[in-house]
Protein backbone atom coordinates (compact mmCIF):
# COMPACT_ATOMS: atom_id res chain seq x y z
CA UNK A 1 0.00 0.00 0.00
CA UNK A 2 1.33 3.34 -0.72
CA UNK A 3 -0.28 4.79 2.28
CA UNK A 4 -0.27 3.17 5.60
CA UNK A 5 -2.56 4.44 8.04
CA UNK A 6 -2.80 3.84 11.77
CA UNK A 7 -5.34 5.14 14.10
CA UNK A 8 -4.65 7.01 17.03
CA UNK A 9 -7.28 6.68 19.78
CA UNK A 10 -6.92 9.95 21.83
CA UNK A 11 -9.04 11.34 24.75
CA UNK A 12 -12.09 9.58 25.37
CA UNK A 13 -13.54 8.64 21.86
CA UNK A 14 -11.76 10.60 19.57
CA UNK A 15 -9.42 8.98 16.37
CA UNK A 16 -6.39 10.79 15.48
CA UNK A 17 -4.78 9.06 11.89
CA UNK A 18 -1.33 8.73 11.33
CA UNK A 19 -0.16 8.65 7.36
CA UNK A 20 2.74 7.49 6.33
CA UNK A 21 3.88 7.53 2.30
CA UNK A 22 5.75 4.25 1.66
CA UNK A 23 7.90 5.49 -1.33
CA UNK A 24 9.08 9.00 0.56
CA UNK A 25 8.37 8.31 4.17
CA UNK A 26 6.78 11.28 4.31
CA UNK A 27 4.45 11.32 7.39
CA UNK A 28 1.17 13.41 8.15
CA UNK A 29 -1.27 12.72 11.61
CA UNK A 30 -4.89 14.10 11.01
CA UNK A 31 -6.28 16.34 13.58
CA UNK A 32 -4.61 16.06 16.83
CA UNK A 33 -6.90 15.76 20.19
CA UNK A 34 -4.21 15.28 22.37
CA UNK A 35 -0.17 15.04 21.89
CA UNK A 36 0.81 12.01 23.70
CA UNK A 37 -0.66 9.01 22.20
CA UNK A 38 0.53 10.56 18.66
CA UNK A 39 4.08 11.23 20.01
CA UNK A 40 4.34 7.62 21.49
CA UNK A 41 2.94 6.28 18.40
CA UNK A 42 5.38 8.12 16.15
CA UNK A 43 8.22 7.00 18.71
CA UNK A 44 7.05 3.15 18.52
CA UNK A 45 6.96 3.38 14.94
CA UNK A 46 10.42 4.98 14.53
CA UNK A 47 8.77 7.95 11.88
CA UNK A 48 9.39 11.38 11.90
CA UNK A 49 6.13 13.84 11.40
CA UNK A 50 5.94 16.38 8.47
CA UNK A 51 2.65 17.27 8.44
CA UNK A 52 -0.26 18.04 11.05
CA UNK A 53 -3.59 18.30 8.97
CA UNK A 54 -6.71 19.96 11.02
CA UNK A 55 -10.15 19.54 9.79
CA UNK A 56 -11.84 21.85 12.41
CA UNK A 57 -11.55 24.37 14.88
CA UNK A 58 -13.33 22.21 17.95
CA UNK A 59 -11.05 21.67 20.79
CA UNK A 60 -11.16 18.11 20.46
CA UNK A 61 -9.59 18.02 17.07
CA UNK A 62 -6.41 20.89 17.74
CA UNK A 63 -5.72 20.41 21.74
CA UNK A 64 -2.72 19.04 21.36
CA UNK A 65 -1.98 20.83 18.37
CA UNK A 66 1.22 22.80 19.58
CA UNK A 67 2.74 20.33 21.57
CA UNK A 68 2.85 17.67 18.80
CA UNK A 69 4.51 21.30 16.92
CA UNK A 70 6.89 21.87 19.03
CA UNK A 71 7.76 18.55 19.53
CA UNK A 72 8.57 17.11 15.93
CA UNK A 73 8.51 20.75 13.83
CA UNK A 74 5.73 19.72 11.47
CA UNK A 75 4.32 22.32 9.36
CA UNK A 76 0.45 22.55 10.18
CA UNK A 77 -1.84 22.46 7.58
CA UNK A 78 -5.71 24.09 8.02
CA UNK A 79 -9.12 25.47 6.49
CA UNK A 80 -8.44 29.11 4.92
CA UNK A 81 -11.93 29.95 6.15
CA UNK A 82 -11.23 29.17 9.49
CA UNK A 83 -7.54 30.57 10.39
CA UNK A 84 -9.21 33.05 12.92
CA UNK A 85 -9.92 30.57 15.49
CA UNK A 86 -6.75 27.69 14.83
CA UNK A 87 -3.45 27.80 15.64
CA UNK A 88 -1.49 29.76 13.01
CA UNK A 89 -0.88 27.50 9.85
CA UNK A 90 2.05 27.01 7.67
CA UNK A 91 -0.70 26.60 4.62
CA UNK A 92 -3.91 27.61 4.41
CA UNK A 93 -6.51 25.23 2.37
CA UNK A 94 -9.70 25.69 0.29
CA UNK A 95 -12.00 23.54 -1.78
CA UNK A 96 -10.48 22.64 -4.46
CA UNK A 97 -6.60 22.99 -3.40
CA UNK A 98 -4.47 20.18 -3.39
CA UNK A 99 -1.32 19.19 -1.80
CA UNK A 100 1.47 16.17 -1.42
CA UNK A 101 2.14 13.72 1.12
CA UNK A 102 5.33 11.92 -0.44
CA UNK A 103 4.06 11.18 -3.59
CA UNK A 104 0.20 11.08 -2.79
CA UNK A 105 -1.86 14.14 -3.60
CA UNK A 106 -4.68 14.89 -1.39
CA UNK A 107 -7.14 16.62 -2.52
CA UNK A 108 -9.30 19.51 0.11
CA UNK A 109 -13.34 19.12 0.30
CA UNK A 110 -15.54 21.95 2.09
CA UNK A 111 -17.46 19.78 4.33
CA UNK A 112 -18.97 22.66 6.03
CA UNK A 113 -22.61 22.30 8.48
CA UNK A 114 -20.92 20.96 11.74
CA UNK A 115 -18.60 24.43 11.43
CA UNK A 116 -18.19 26.82 9.15
CA UNK A 117 -14.67 26.20 7.37
CA UNK A 118 -14.82 22.42 8.02
CA UNK A 119 -12.41 20.43 5.84
CA UNK A 120 -12.45 17.09 4.69
CA UNK A 121 -8.60 15.51 2.98
CA UNK A 122 -9.51 13.10 0.37
CA UNK A 123 -6.30 11.19 -1.03
CA UNK A 124 -7.87 9.70 -4.29
CA UNK A 125 -5.71 7.13 -5.54
CA UNK A 126 -5.06 5.43 -1.63
CA UNK A 127 -9.12 5.22 -1.72
CA UNK A 128 -8.98 7.39 1.34
CA UNK A 129 -10.90 10.29 2.52
CA UNK A 130 -10.22 12.19 6.29
CA UNK A 131 -14.01 13.56 7.56
CA UNK A 132 -13.90 14.03 11.00
CA UNK A 133 -16.86 15.39 12.16
CA UNK A 134 -18.64 16.14 8.43
CA UNK A 135 -19.91 12.20 7.27
CA UNK A 136 -19.14 9.58 10.50
CA UNK A 137 -19.70 6.33 10.59
CA UNK A 138 -23.52 5.51 10.84
CA UNK A 139 -23.62 9.13 11.26
CA UNK A 140 -23.29 13.25 10.57
CA UNK A 141 -21.67 15.80 13.29
CA UNK A 142 -24.42 17.89 14.93
CA UNK A 143 -25.31 20.91 12.72
CA UNK A 144 -23.77 23.64 15.04
CA UNK A 145 -22.69 26.56 12.65
CA UNK A 146 -24.15 25.81 8.98
CA UNK A 147 -27.88 24.74 8.06
CA UNK A 148 -28.91 21.60 7.41
CA UNK A 149 -29.23 22.40 3.72
CA UNK A 150 -25.23 23.38 3.66
CA UNK A 151 -25.10 19.80 6.12
CA UNK A 152 -26.84 18.32 3.29
CA UNK A 153 -24.80 18.98 -0.11
CA UNK A 154 -21.65 17.79 2.07
CA UNK A 155 -23.23 14.86 2.05
CA UNK A 156 -23.93 15.11 -1.21
CA UNK A 157 -20.02 15.28 -1.76
CA UNK A 158 -19.53 12.22 -0.06
CA UNK A 159 -22.29 10.11 -1.83
CA UNK A 160 -20.13 11.49 -5.40
CA UNK A 161 -17.33 9.59 -4.27
CA UNK A 162 -15.96 6.15 -5.35
CA UNK A 163 -17.99 3.77 -3.40
CA UNK A 164 -14.78 1.74 -2.20
CA UNK A 165 -13.58 4.82 -0.76
CA UNK A 166 -12.75 4.54 3.29
CA UNK A 167 -13.90 7.06 5.40
CA UNK A 168 -11.87 7.69 8.45
CA UNK A 169 -14.07 9.86 11.03
CA UNK A 170 -13.36 11.47 13.83
CA UNK A 171 -15.32 9.88 16.70
CA UNK A 172 -16.37 6.10 18.64
CA UNK A 173 -19.67 6.94 17.90
CA UNK A 174 -20.52 3.69 15.57
CA UNK A 175 -22.88 2.25 18.44
CA UNK A 176 -24.97 5.23 19.22
CA UNK A 177 -25.47 6.03 15.77
CA UNK A 178 -26.60 2.54 14.70
CA UNK A 179 -29.39 2.47 17.18
CA UNK A 180 -30.56 5.66 16.09
CA UNK A 181 -30.31 4.25 12.29
CA UNK A 182 -32.61 1.47 13.28
CA UNK A 183 -35.18 4.08 14.47
CA UNK A 184 -35.30 5.60 10.98
CA UNK A 185 -35.08 1.62 8.94
CA UNK A 186 -36.07 -0.35 10.92
CA UNK A 187 -36.04 -3.34 7.96
CA UNK A 188 -32.39 -2.47 6.50
CA UNK A 189 -31.13 -5.84 6.13
CA UNK A 190 -27.44 -4.05 5.62
CA UNK A 191 -28.04 -2.28 8.65
CA UNK A 192 -28.60 -5.14 10.72
CA UNK A 193 -25.60 -6.72 9.18
CA UNK A 194 -23.64 -4.18 10.05
CA UNK A 195 -24.85 -3.55 13.60
CA UNK A 196 -23.45 -7.29 14.28
CA UNK A 197 -20.33 -6.43 13.12
CA UNK A 198 -20.31 -3.39 15.02
CA UNK A 199 -21.50 -5.06 17.85
CA UNK A 200 -18.58 -7.55 17.79
CA UNK A 201 -15.60 -5.21 17.16
CA UNK A 202 -16.49 -3.09 20.04
CA UNK A 203 -16.86 -6.47 22.04
CA UNK A 204 -13.13 -6.60 21.58
CA UNK A 205 -12.27 -2.85 21.58
CA UNK A 206 -11.68 -2.88 18.17
CA UNK A 207 -12.62 0.42 16.36
CA UNK A 208 -15.46 0.14 14.01
CA UNK A 209 -13.54 3.00 11.58
CA UNK A 210 -13.10 3.23 8.60
CA UNK A 211 -15.85 2.20 6.96
CA UNK A 212 -16.81 2.56 2.97
CA UNK A 213 -18.71 4.91 1.02
CA UNK A 214 -20.69 2.26 -0.63
CA UNK A 215 -21.18 0.77 3.35
CA UNK A 216 -22.37 4.16 4.42
CA UNK A 217 -24.58 4.86 1.33
CA UNK A 218 -26.77 1.30 2.10
CA UNK A 219 -27.11 2.06 6.41
CA UNK A 220 -26.71 5.84 7.05
CA UNK A 221 -30.31 7.42 7.42
CA UNK A 222 -28.21 11.26 6.54
CA UNK A 223 -26.82 9.55 3.41
CA UNK A 224 -30.43 8.13 2.43
CA UNK A 225 -32.51 11.17 2.76
CA UNK A 226 -32.92 11.49 -1.02
CA UNK A 227 -34.38 8.23 -1.53
CA UNK A 228 -37.99 7.47 -1.58
CA UNK A 229 -38.16 4.74 0.74
CA UNK A 230 -36.44 6.38 3.73
CA UNK A 231 -38.89 9.76 2.39
CA UNK A 232 -42.14 7.67 3.01
CA UNK A 233 -40.81 6.28 6.81
CA UNK A 234 -40.80 9.57 7.29
CA UNK A 235 -44.08 10.39 6.58
CA UNK A 236 -42.51 13.34 4.19
CA UNK A 237 -43.15 12.03 0.50
CA UNK A 238 -42.78 15.01 -1.30
CA UNK A 239 -40.49 16.54 0.56
CA UNK A 240 -36.74 18.22 -0.78
CA UNK A 241 -33.97 16.07 0.13
CA UNK A 242 -32.17 18.89 2.47
CA UNK A 243 -35.73 19.28 4.58
CA UNK A 244 -35.84 15.26 5.16
CA UNK A 245 -32.22 15.05 6.35
CA UNK A 246 -32.85 18.23 8.56
CA UNK A 247 -35.79 15.88 9.79
CA UNK A 248 -33.98 13.20 10.67
CA UNK A 249 -30.95 15.22 11.72
CA UNK A 250 -33.42 16.85 14.22
CA UNK A 251 -34.30 13.61 16.01
CA UNK A 252 -30.84 11.98 16.10
CA UNK A 253 -30.40 15.52 18.28
CA UNK A 254 -33.18 14.70 20.45
CA UNK A 255 -32.70 10.85 20.40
Amino acid sequence: MPLQIITVPCLSDNYAYILRETNSGKVAVVDVPEARPIIGALKDLEWPLDQILITHHHHDHIGGLEELRTATGAKVYGAAADKHRLPVLDFELSEGDSFKLGNETCEVMDVSGHTIGHIAYLFNDAGAVFSADSLMALGCGRVFEGDFPMMWETMLKFKALHDDTLVYSGHEYTMTNAKFALTIEPDNTDLQIRIKDIESKRANDTPTVPASIGLEEATNPFMRADLPEVKALMSMQGASDADVFGAIRKRKDNF
